[in-house]
């Protein structure tokens, strides 16, 4: 049986869900915690639980993440459930993306071998069951273009989540990069 928790983060409230000691769902901020934690509860069947160690030890290394420390999250063990093998390597790519940094969904294509595979990357993204610990926020269009994110609160999270971390979408710095993302001149 799978259990879940809701935990705050500078962002808002986060829900994690997990089978022994294994993640098995996150989720990012909903409206309202309850709707959160509803969206877990209906991928998962989850029952609210304490977690144990090492579900704690993730908590804390999530919510480290979103204050802005380079904490590594590749010692938390996953169950990405029934993904099929295209899936599992887009999430493996992801994975390897350092906080701080994106690649393009043509990027990551290339890594799998062919760039036409970018709308494919962005479709197996979409369907990430594990959130932040596979961090598809990570991944942005063509020249640093945030577009496509399909979990809650959309392309604004996206950019709260790379703001934190100190992303820099396109590249180095140009004449605008000390403005926030929200407010730079589209190229």
């Amino acid at each position: 049986m799978s259990q879940f928790i809701l935990f705050p983060t500078t962002i808002g409230d986060c829900c994690i869900a997990w089978r022994d000691d294994v993640v098995v769902a996150t989720s990012l901020p909903e409206k309202t915690p309850a709707a959160t934690a509803a969206r877990v509860v209906k991928r998962t069947g989850a029952r609210r639980a304490k977690p144990p160690l090492t579900i704690d030890r993730a908590i804390q290394s999530i919510v480290a993440l979103l204050e802005g420390e380079k904490a590594d999250l590749s010692f938390i063990t996953c169950d990405l459930g029934e993904v099929d093998a295209f899936a599992e390597k887009v999430y493996a790519v992801t994975c390897a993306i350092p906080a701080g940094e994106t690649l393009t969904y043509g990027d990551v294509a290339l890594r799998l071998g062919n760039k036409l595979f970018a709308q494919r990357v962005g479709q197996a993204l979409g369907r990430n069951p594990i959130p932040i610990i596979v961090p598809c926020h990570r991944v942005v269009g063509a020249n640093g273009k945030l577009t496509g994110f399909s979990a809650p609160g959309g392309i604004e999270t996206k950019l709260k989540m790379l703001e934190i971390e100190g992303a820099q979408p396109g590249g180095s710095p140009t004449l605008f990069g000390d403005l926030p993302l929200a407010v730079k001149p589209q190229k």
